[in-house]
C-alpha cells in the first residue's frame, strides 16, 4: 500500500463531514422553528424524532472524523514507512467510515419518518377543514332554504 491510498479519501471524506454539518445546521433550524409554535401531539412527536436525530447526527460526525484521523495517521505511518501500522489505520479508518455512513442512513430513515408524521398532520388538517366546510355549507343551505 502506498502513501497515495489513504490520500484518496481525503476529498471524499471531507464533502461527507460538510454534509453531516448541513444535516445538523438544518436540524437546528427546525428545533429553533418548532420553539417558537404552539405545542402540540404532532410537535411532541417531531420533537422526540430531532432528538434522535441530534444523536445521531452527532454519532455521524463523530465516526467521520474519527476516520478522517484515523486516515491523516495511516498516511503518516505509511510516510514514515510503517506500512502495517499504516494498512491497520487504513483499515480502522474504513471502518469507522462505514460506522459513519450507517448512522447517516439512520438518521435519513428518522427524517423521513418526521416528514410523514407532517404530512399526516396536514392531511388531517385539511380533512378537518373540508369537512367544517361541509358543514357550514349545510348550514347556510339550511337557512337559505326557510
Amino acid at each position: 500500500m502506498t502513501l497515495t491510498t489513504p490520500a484518496l479519501l481525503f476529498p471524499a471524506i471531507s464533502l461527507l463531514l460538510l454534509a453531516y454539518t448541513n444535516r445538523f445546521l438544518t436540524l437546528a433550524q427546525l428545533i429553533r422553528k418548532l420553539a417558537d409554535e404552539e405545542r402540540d401531539e404532532v410537535a411532541r412527536r417531531q420533537i422526540m424524532m430531532l432528538r434522535k436525530r441530534i444523536t445521531l447526527t452527532k454519532r455521524m460526525q463523530m465516526a467521520g472524523v474519527f476516520s478522517f484521523l484515523l486516515c491523516t495517521l495511516s498516511m503518516f505511518a505509511l510516510f514514515l514507512s510503517l506500512k502495517l501500522l499504516g494498512m491497520l489505520l487504513f483499515g480502522v479508518s474504513l471502518i469507522s467510515l462505514s460506522v459513519s455512513l450507517v448512522f447517516s442512513l439512520w438518521e435519513v430513515k428518522i427524517s423521513t419518518n418526521a416528514l410523514n408524521v407532517q404530512l399526516q398532520d396536514i392531511e388531517n388538517w385539511s380533512r378537518d377543514r373540508a369537512t367544517s366546510r361541509a358543514a357550514v355549507d349545510e348550514e347556510d343551505e339550511g337557512i337559505h332554504g326557510l
